[in-house]
């Protein structure tokens, strides 16, 4: 009797329903990784940590509601492959630019790419840069489940992993010299990937050697850490005990 009631409002609750949300979100998750360092990375263009924390909850609240206009159109634009090229080429451009403009020292930190003087700036850059990167991602989740609501619900936890994921990367941008660069090193993979779908989809790589990739890239952009500013605390902070000691 229940079979016929959750068939009847296509709304199929099964065992195989948790294990498929924890795949949707696990897959969230891992091909988020380069995506949170983009989005970190662009954020930083407004040199201001509290704008930085705005730009990426604002840009994500707009980047959601684009990758779910995307789910639910899903069957309509994989017809068209001008979409998956446009954001091919997006992608790749936003690596062009990163390696290609000058390099600018803000509190110790170097940073490419495009500054920004407000949040209407950075929240559209923000906000596409999601939907180019949702493109791979939403085809890998469809292919996972067909339920439309499991997709959504996984999509949703997946865009509050990418926020923790984004805030993270923003500190350790800072901290690892080569993380920036290979941040974008993954998201010319992910470019690369689309435009191989596009000219010749039996050429594009599968998912786990993407992941592979990415990972090994990651692993070289934590491998080295930026000189640390404690240094310069541990200096100074022993001088006002000399000073009491000698007025004692």
């Amino acid at each position: 009797m229940l079979d016929h009631i959750f068939e009847y409002l296509h709304f199929h609750f099964s065992i195989e329903a948790p294990i498929v949300l924890l795949i949707l979100i696990f897959l969230e998750a891992v091909l988020s990784a380069d995506n949170a360092i983009a989005l970190a990375a662009i954020a930083q263009g407004l040199d201001d940590k509290k704008l930085e924390e705005q730009a990426l909850n604002f840009g994500l609240v707009v980047a959601y509601v684009l990758r779910i206009t995307l789910l639910l159109t899903a069957t309509w634009v994989e017809k068209f492959w001008q979409f998956e090229l446009i954001g091919a080429a997006y992608l790749l451009w936003l690596v062009f630019q990163h390696f290609t403009s000058e390099e600018e020292e803000t509190d110790g930190h170097h940073h490419h790419g495009p500054r920004f003087a407000s949040l209407l700036q950075v929240i559209p850059v923000i906000a596409l840069t999601d939907l180019a990167f949702s493109l791979d991602s939403v085809t890998t989740a469809i292919a996972v489940s067909d339920e439309k609501w499991l997709v959504i619900t996984g999509t949703t936890i997946g865009v509050v992993t990418l926020r923790f994921m984004a805030g993270l990367f923003i500190r350790w941008l800072d901290e690892f010299e080569n993380l920036e660069d290979a941040g974008y090193i993954t998201v010319a993979f992910v470019g690369l990937r689309l435009l191989i779908k596009v000219v010749n989809d039996p050429l594009v790589p599968p998912q786990w050697m993407m992941v592979t990739a990415i990972a090994l890239i990651l692993t070289w952009g934590f491998s080295k850490r930026n000189p640390p500013e404690e240094v310069e605390l541990v200096i100074s902070e022993p001088e006002p005990e000399k000073s009491a000691g000698v007025k004692e």
